[in-house]
């Protein structure tokens, strides 16, 4: 009989990192993860998790695993060992590094950066192998935010968040918490604290183009025209500025650049406004009247505004309405937090440097360039075009804009290496596969932004050991880059130092894996951060099984101590905003002139998570495809019925896939959930078979699809011709259209 065992953990495929007990069992093969259930007395989870975070053991009990490095020979994929694969791999990247060292690159995905080392090691890799070309899947779904954070906090990671355990009245818009999770922000259970708010006498709205999950939970809905947010944004400020006691003083002592701001907003009033948004402007005031007596307000954006057409400026204003009317660095308001040491002033020179890209002149934001730009930096001939590729934690040809046009730049590399745990869609195109490992396979600490920037509901440190052992031969990212940094030649960092020190470590401690490669010795490292910050051991943290409580955040230790600019002032107005807002007049006129236009807009299924939870066998028998979601006055207008199939077209591709109603939705907005496409898939054999499609062919890429402020790409609102779908309509028509008709 297997006998069970009880350990506990922290789910890592979310920023909510709620709190787990993982029962094991012994196999012929090992321990295996045979049930995980909600730790009830984790301190932020309080015996919360979600449906994915419990059931994610039997996407990594996948037959479909990777458990061996895998090399491309043609059309076919063998098995090598490790040190082939690294001599290889680093005489490929000796060779192209003396073209150029611009000539090679990397892709993180989000999941890389739900670990400490992953990421930490990665780029220790690419700067050790000096190139400038840095891709991150931050330029699809949140470098806004990283680029207004560095134009008026001066630092990318200064990111304020909302104090949902104390604040009266919040606004979120474009988000979803309550499916989505919070972004950039650690608040387990987001039912719980937005009912929290409404029980102590606190507001809640949420602003939206379809009644989301997190609308029916809590609070007001508020719907408004995708792509509008600014404007919405815009009149907010004018209306506050034109009714609250400003301070004024306090303004003046730690911001500047109010009265251009103000300036700025002056011509959108509530009615102006409300002509694009569809937000009455009694409902506007009525709102700002609310925030304006709140004690404590915070409005709230997320992907929603993120991805739009405005996301820049959008949340730039909404950064200022939290700056002016005084909740900025407030208890109830919004804070900026902090981490186990001051990460903004230990890598502010790291992470606000001034590299350009060779294709459109693009200014690196949080030292990445825009994703939207990689196929073009592929296929532009030179001296430096990306000849190499590295993608790590991510899959960017399900989750990039222009996934037909990426994929047939992907295929032009002479070298492309993907670290991951399937063979996925972005994978089944490289020359090397190399297997890593899963959350439960490696011991942590939470990610950077509870760990170095506490961006927390509730302040804790946690530790976790190794649940399971690692599949087969499978390697953690740090020991992947270490070994590849020293078959390539290069140190991490360009320092030979850090690479002596790393190489001596893995050496003197680090454990011999039966493919002979010795690992990083991870708690080691991890102990090492903990002990330099003051906070003991790895050891002596994982004695807290459930968590060790760290400092309530106070207010008012931000503004005049902590921010970074120039003067050490909040910057309301930077140049690059004020020169990207010269064009809110035009699109305010394209908007009026486009009012009968459907607009698309991306949402998430509950049990799906991005691009990589399809591979189940359990959620493929509940749903082999996503939908388009329609409204039912739309589907009278357009001829559709449940059930039906629709072609979806927008300037760049179409697909074809099944409608179903939704009265949740604003008239004139269609939904269609991402993360699915997987047909291209040579190793996830359950979301391969699926007929889900892929709503980045609809996204335009390329430079001149890029916001130029912040590098990100154009993924929701996007305009769209939704009619019934040509030709028979069978179920064999689901997967999609044929490919060369989803590309213009």
């Amino acid at each position: 009989m297997p006998v069970p065992t009880t350990q506990h953990t922290f789910c890592r495929i979310c920023e909510s990192l709620c709190g787990l007990e993982v029962r094991t069992e012994s196999t012929p093969d090992g321990r295996r993860v045979a049930e995980i259930r909600p730790d009830p007395a984790h301190l932020a989870s309080r015996g919360f998790a979600c449906v994915k975070g419990l059931k994610q053991m039997r996407l990594y009990d996948s037959p479909d695993r990777l458990q061996r490095p895998l090399k491309r020979e043609g059309d076919a994929f063998r098995e090598i060992s490790w040190a082939q694969a690294f001599r290889e791999i680093g005489e490929k990247v000796r060779r192209l590094r003396a073209i150029s060292p611009h000539s090679l690159s990397m892709y993180v995905g989000t999941a890389a950066g739900f670990g400490v080392l992953h990421p930490v090691f990665a780029k220790g890799f690419m700067d050790g192998i000096g190139t400038r070309n840095f891709f991150s899947s931050s330029t699809q779904d949140c470098a806004n935010k990283f680029a207004v954070s560095t134009e008026m906090y001066g630092f990318p990671f200064t990111l304020t968040y909302p104090d949902v355990a104390r604040t009266k009245c919040l606004i979120v818009v474009g988000a979803n918490p309550v499916v989505s999770k919070w972004s950039f922000l650690q608040v387990p259970n987001p039912s719980r604290h937005l009912r929290e708010i409404e029980a102590r006498g606190g507001r809640v709205f949420v602003v939206d183009p379809r009644r989301t999950e997190t609308a029916k939970v809590a609070g007001e809905h508020v719907p408004i025209r995708p792509n509008t947010d600014v404007f919405f944004y815009l009149a907010f400020l004018r209306e506050l500025l034109a009714t609250a006691e400003i301070d004024r003083e306090r303004i003046e002592r730690t911001m500047t650049g109010l009265d251009d701001v103000a300036a700025l907003v002056e011509p959108w009033t509530p009615e102006r406004q409300a002509e694009v948004t569809s937000i009455p402007a009694e409902t506007l005031r009525r709102m700002v009247s609310v925030y304006r007596e709140a004690d404590g307000a915070a409005l709230y954006c997320s992907t929603g505004v993120n991805m739009g057409a405005h996301g820049t400026l959008a949340f730039w204003v909404q950064e200022v309405i939290n700056a002016v009317s005084g909740n900025l660095d407030r208890r109830g308001g919004v804070l900026v937090g902090k981490g186990i040491l001051d990460f903004p002033r230990l890598a502010k020179g790291n992470l606000t440097q001034t590299h350009v890209s060779r294709v459109g002149g693009f200014s690196a934001v949080n030292d990445v360039f825009p994703g939207a730009i990689l196929a073009d930096e592929i296929r532009t001939q030179g001296q430096e075009r990306i000849r190499g590729l590295f993608v790590t934690g991510g899959n960017p040809l399900i989750t990039m804009a222009g996934a037909g046009r990426l994929r047939e730049a992907l295929s032009e590399l002479e070298l492309l290496v993907v670290t991951d745990i399937f063979l996925n869609e972005t994978a089944s195109l490289a020359h090397y596969v190399l297997p890593a490992t899963t959350p439960f396979e490696r011991p942590d600490l939470p990610f950077v932004f509870p760990l170095m920037l506490g961006l927390q509901a509730k302040p804790y440190l946690q530790a976790t050991d190794v649940v399971v052992d690692p599949a087969g031969e499978a390697l953690d990212e740090a020991t992947i880059y270490l070994e590849l940094a020293r078959a390539s030649g290069v140190s991490l960092f360009g320092s030979r130092a850090a690479q002596g020190v790393m190489r001596l470590l893995q050496r003197l401690v680090g454990v011999r894996r039966e493919s002979g490669v010795r690992e990083v010795p991870q708690k080691l490292l991890l102990s090492l951060l903990l002990r330099a910050t003051r906070n003991g051991s790895f050891a002596q943290l994982l004695e807290a099984p459930h968590g060790r409580l760290r400092p309530e955040p106070r207010g008012g230790d931000f503004l005049g101590e902590r921010v970074l600019t120039a003067d050490g002032r909040v910057r309301l107005a930077p140049p690059r905003m004020l020169e990207l807002a010269h064009g809110l007049e035009a699109a305010f006129e394209s908007e009026l002139g486009s009012a009968g236009e459907l607009r698309l807009i991306t949402r998430r299924h509950v049990k799906t998570h991005n691009s990589w939870t399809h591979n189940d066998e359990a959620f493929a028998r509940e749903g082999a495809t996503n939908h388009l979601y329609v409204h039912p006055d739309d589907a009278v207008r357009l001829g559709l019925g449940d059930g039906e199939l629709a072609d979806v077209r927008s300037k760049t591709g179409a697909v074809r896939l099944p409608v179903r109603l939704l009265a949740d939705l604003q008239p004139g907005t269609v939904a269609l959930p991402h993360g699915w496409g997987h047909q291209h898939a040579r190793g996830l054999s359950v979301a391969a078979s699926t007929s889900g499609v892929n709503v980045n062919l609809l996204a335009a890429d390329g430079p001149e699809a890029v916001d130029p402020v912040s590098g990100m790409a154009h993924l929701t609102g996007i305009p769209v011709e939704v009619k019934p779908a040509a030709g028979p309509r069978d179920a064999s028509n689901w997967a999609g259209m044929p490919e060369e008709e989803a590309r213009p």
